[in-house]
């Protein structure tokens, strides 16, 4: 099938006017739009020979329009001087490879979809080998191809795939394909330069917040104070008075106020005077919250995973270590605001979003609109961070574009201040976990038993039937209920708490507090063993060898019990998404504040498509853990939360961000993710280095920005 110009304009529109995110934009494009033809729904070529690759997964700085392109490219045989990538739109032939739904998330892009996209290149070389092989009337298998041209046995027999791929398109499409020998391979696993890079740091990228059409409106919320607020008095003639305002609407999250820019829909926001019913949340407080989650802990939960009779050593036991944790909620805070634009139209809707959910949200976007899904097109554009806030169940940012469009009858932008995000979006769980652990006469872990009170990330979603029938989220006890380290007597519990306050998954989800909890416990049954901290993690690690590598390839990296005088190392490693993460933390005190010098990573991920993209993300992976570590926190008092920006929620800036050195071991296990395990491992690295440094455990998060040294 020939590409229609409307289905080009539909993946790029308001993405730079072109095709591609991210590269050079494609220039001609009317010109080049019409020559070009899609051979299956994740390649298309055009006649100068430029290769479009369509990704189905979002992309939110992760690398995943490169990797899928690299994936692509190596089976297609394409000269990667002339691909260009771009994210798809909602499409049912972009639905995620294990879930069903088009989405990115859990770490999950690469493994999941590289079988698939192999197959999209392999078939559409062979495809292009098959019309080249009808021009010539010569065998398929006399032909050869290299670097996006099919190659005859003949001097001079030579065509391009743009020469090839209007004949190519109308080929049958093959259903067994051979697909390349790993050692044959001469993209993947070799280092590729971001093909979304030149236009980020330019300027150039279009995001969401970017979009622009002939006669779109902005809109702003004012939103509840307290979780479960509503309007109670509204006084719209402020608003409406200042110029640019075109409308000042109620909607399910507030109250909308609607301009002809950003700036009026601003003014006008600051004029509109609401009374707010607080509702029955307006006395919630952090304070309280941790009295209900200690007695929740002092209850029996639901078992997550029994091994043994943990209780009864624990009770016989007097060689214990007890700690009780409490993480905080943490705001993804991506530095895109929260927005979404959408048109509401007689013939359905159209939606712009930098979403990691174009499945969920075009349902939430028909509900809305109270059309068919079929009526709701969804371009998708490229996101300013994600995190899992743009991977929302309820897809609020969404639905709220769609109700103010519906309306007004006009397209409408609603952008979130970061205060609106800050205060009134969605958070990690707060979190409380109790620990008992018995160590036996060698001093190793003998027995032990966990508990941990969160509110649950998948109740009341289409994922959560388990948590209804069972009172368990899985979600929030994996790296505890999965614990690798050789302990014959295990407990872990969940107890469910409820709660008003909006919560959601969050870079590495469970992981965030699990790894804090795993890896403090074992440093600690090291340092009374008396026994080298990694040597004690390898003994007891014996049946994981694949973690004893990365143990022994970040120690030797580190230059592990080397540190210059003053300097303190901490070590963690973590399993999660499929890849294992070992990490250093070197750190000193200046003054009795932590200066973290240097985080050392090893990571096994199995197949590695792009070193220089998994690098990166464990780079921003463990920055983005020790930022929550060193300060973030979101707390409650008279049922508001107490922060609304940077001021008071400060993220890591970069005077205190240490180097990061990163090693990758290489690996015959199953791919895993890249773009979440290197979060868990930091906060426990440095923990673990302070306790060598003082003496003592850090058992709440995050940890205090001066510490005394005495």
């Amino acid at each position: 099938m020939s590409t229609t110009r409307r289905q080009v304009l539909q993946v790029g529109l308001l993405a730079g006017g072109g095709l591609l995110i991210g590269a050079p934009l494609i220039a001609k494009e009317a010109g080049q739009a019409k020559a070009s033809v899609a051979l299956n729904p994740f390649i298309s070529i055009a006649r100068d020979g430029t290769i479009t690759v369509f990704s189905k997964h979002s992309e939110m700085g992760q690398g995943v329009l490169t990797s899928i392109a690299m994936t692509v490219m190596e089976e297609l045989d394409g000269d990667w001087s002339k691909v260009v990538a771009v994210p798809g739109d909602a499409r049912a032939e972009y639905r995620h490879s294990l879930w069903g739904v088009q989405a990115t998330g859990g770490s999950t892009t690469t493994h999941s979809s590289f079988d698939q996209m192999r197959q999209a290149g392999a078939t559409a070389r062979a495809m292009l080998l098959a019309a080249a092989a009808a021009e010539w009337k010569e065998p398929v298998d006399k032909l050869r191809t290299e670097q996006s041209f099919v190659i005859g046995r003949k001097a001079g027999q030579r065509l391009s795939y743009g020469e090839l791929a209007a004949a190519a398109a109308a080929m049958p499409v093959p259903t067994q394909i051979k697909l390349k020998n790993k050692d044959d391979f001469k993209l993947i696993g070799k280092s590729k330069a971001r093909l979304d890079g030149r236009a980020k740091v330019t300027g150039k990228a279009n995001f969401g917040i970017d979009v622009q059409m002939p006669g779109l409106l902005t809109a702003l919320i004012a939103r509840p104070p307290v979780f479960g607020g509503k309007p109670k008095v509204i006084d719209k003639s402020g608003a409406k008075a200042v110029h640019g305002v075109r409308h000042v609407v109620e909607v399910s999250a507030g109250v909308a106020v609607v301009g002809e820019n950003f700036w009026a829909a601003k003014q006008g926001l600051d004029a509109l005077k609401v009374e707010w019913d607080l509702g029955e949340h307006k006395s919630f407080s952090t304070t309280a919250q941790r009295e209900s989650f200690d007695a929740l802990l002092a209850g029996d939960g639901v078992d997550a995973k029994v091994i043994g009779d943990a209780r009864a050593l624990l009770d016989g036991s007097d060689a214990r270590i007890e700690f009780e944790f409490d993480f905080p909620y943490l705001a993804h805070a991506t530095m895109e605001p929260m927005n979404a634009t959408a048109h509401v139209h007689a013939d359905g809707v159209t939606v712009w979003a930098p979403t990691q959910f174009q499945t969920i949200d075009q349902m939430a976007a028909a509900e809305v609109a109270g059309v068919t899904v079929d009526k709701v097109v969804l371009h998708t554009t490229l996101l300013g961070g994600g995190f899992g806030r743009r991977a929302n169940p309820k897809a609020d940012f969404v639905r709220e574009a769609v109700e103010v469009s519906k309306a007004v009858s006009s397209p409408v932008k609603v952008i979130w201040l970061r205060e609106h995000d800050m205060q009134g979006g969605y958070y990690r769980p707060r979190t409380r976990v109790c620990a008992v652990m018995s160590l036996d006469e060698k001093q190793r872990p003998a027995a032990l038993e966990i508990g941990v009170a969160s509110q649950s990330i998948l109740a009341g979603t289409p994922f959560g039937a388990d948590v209804e029938k069972t009172g368990l989220d899985a979600s929030q006890v994996e790296g505890l209920a999965d614990w690798a380290y050789a302990t014959p007597n295990l407990r872990v519990r969940y107890h469910l708490a409820k709660g008003a306050v909006p919560v959601l998954w969050w870079r590495s989800v469970g992981h965030s507090f699990s790894a804090y909890v795993k890896e403090t416990l074992i440093d600690e049954a090291a340092a009374r063993a008396k026994v080298d901290p990694i040597d004690y993690r390898i003994e007891l690690l014996a049946a994981h060898p694949r973690q004893i590598a990365v143990l022994k390839k970040v120690r030797e990296a580190a230059h592990w019990g080397k540190a210059p005088e003053g300097h303190f190392q901490g070590v963690a490693i973590h399993e999660s998404f499929g890849s294992i993460v070992a990490q250093v933390a070197q750190v000193s005190l200046v003054e009795g504040r932590i200066k973290v010098h240097k985080i050392t990573a090893a990571i096994d991920c199995g197949q590695v498509v792009n070193p220089d993209t998994v690098k990166a993300q464990i780079m921003g992976g463990a920055l983005m853990g020790l930022s929550a570590a060193l300060g973030e926190a979101i707390t409650f008092a008279e049922g508001r939360p107490e922060q609304s920006n940077f001021h008071n929620y400060p993220i890591l800036r970069l005077p205190d961000a240490p180097d990061v050195d990163v090693h990758i071991v290489a690996s015959d296990g199953p791919m895993g993710g890249a773009g979440e395990p290197g979060t868990p491992p930091v906060a426990p690295a440095l923990g673990n280095a302070l306790a060598k440094a003082l003496g003592r455990r850090f058992v709440e998060l995050p940890l205090p920005r001066s510490v005394a040294t005495s």
